[in-house]
């Protein structure tokens, strides 16, 4: 790994299965870095322990999560992907932060009281300390970008607050990272259904995931909503048009998303061809990437040696921030 780039790190949680959102609003971004910076890419495996999944789901998903990401266009060559837990010092930061963070300032996160609306059962310490979590994330390498959506630039501002609390009790250590996107705005895939973008655990009718058949994706955009009614010329397009167009710009040519402008232009817009033609193009992009992934699924021997090479390239980093932790702090006894 280049030393003298700027390093990002990001990862993404080994739960549920990864959909167009994922690929659009931070894949292709991911693809685009690994050419110019210093990355560390993770699958989010101990993160996802905070929903206490099956161990042979939690395997199953880590595996597919590793060959989504290559299948995409993520080269190991020129990253270090890797799983998060076989990344120990992850954890010894993670514990060293705790003391720096503080009860209240942890409750008060919006994505903790969402996740105690939603599991009222199920409130560990874990759920309480994620951002903790995520800010050793970042901090083990040093990171100074991170490829973040809007409901995570909290997490990210508590991660610059930890390097801030630990450089002014302890010394100099931590850069304080900042969300990096390329200077664009990120693209908010819409759902299906109109309520809101894809998620990987809502509903599954509503969202287009990287695994999904040919046959199933067709079926999708079929019933995807759309408007019924003639809208009044210059009239504001309505949300539901939005998002089939939204969708069509990020896998269709420039001259067929013309063609469907100017017949909703004309008022002549026909919404099954519109979306017979999204469908048709929705599977040439998906379909490559699901072959592929399916492929290295197959291939353990293939993916664990991707993990153990990752795994080494991010102990390296990891370690060394370690070693000047442990100083600063006091903790270096021999």
């Amino acid at each position: 790994m280049a030393t003298s780039k700027e390093i990002v790190v990001s990862g993404i949680r080994s739960t549920g299965y990864l959909h167009l959102g994922n690929y659009f609003g931070a894949i292709r971004n991911y693809i685009k870095m690994q050419e110019t910076f210093n990355c560390y890419f993770f699958v989010a495996d101990w993160h996802s322990l905070t929903t206490h999944p099956d161990p042979k789901d939690l395997r199953a998903n880590v595996f597919r999560v590793l060959a989504e990401n290559i299948a995409s266009g993520l080269d190991p060559e020129k990253v270090a992907l890797y799983v998060q837990s076989d990344v120990p010092e992850i954890a010894e930061l993670y514990l060293l932060l705790n003391m720096l963070a503080y009860k209240g300032e942890l409750e008060r996160v919006p994505t903790f009281k969402d996740k105690v609306r939603l599991q009222p059962e199920n409130v560990n310490a874990g759920l309480l300390t994620y951002p903790v979590l995520m800010s050793a994330d970042i901090l083990v390498h040093r990171g100074v970008k991170v490829p973040v959506g809007k409901d995570q630039e909290q997490h990210l501002e508590m991660a610059r607050n930890y390097a801030q609390r630990f450089n002014n009790h302890y010394g100099q250590l931590f850069p304080e990272p900042v969300p990096f996107n390329f200077g664009d705005d990120l693209v908010k895939i819409p759902s299906l259904d109109g309520n809101g973008k894809m998620s990987k655990s809502e509903n599954q009718m509503a969202t287009l995931y990287l695994s999904d058949s040919d046959d199933l994706i067709l079926e999708k955009i079929k019933k995807a909503k759309s408007d019924s009614g003639v809208v009044p010329e210059g009239a504001p397009m309505p949300e539901s048009v939005q998002n089939l167009f939204l969708l069509m710009q990020q896998v269709s040519a420039p001259d067929v998303i013309k063609y469907f402008e100017d017949q909703y232009n004309s008022q002549g817009l026909r919404f099954g061809e519109m979306k017979k033609q999204l469908g048709e193009d929705m599977v040439r992009f998906i379909a490559p990437i699901r072959e592929k992934a399916l492929d290295l699924q197959q291939d353990q021997a293939y993916l664990n040696r991707i993990m153990k090479v990752g795994a080494e390239k991010a102990r390296e980093s990891a370690a060394q921030t370690l070693l000047e932790a442990r100083k600063l702090i006091g903790i270096n006894y021999y």
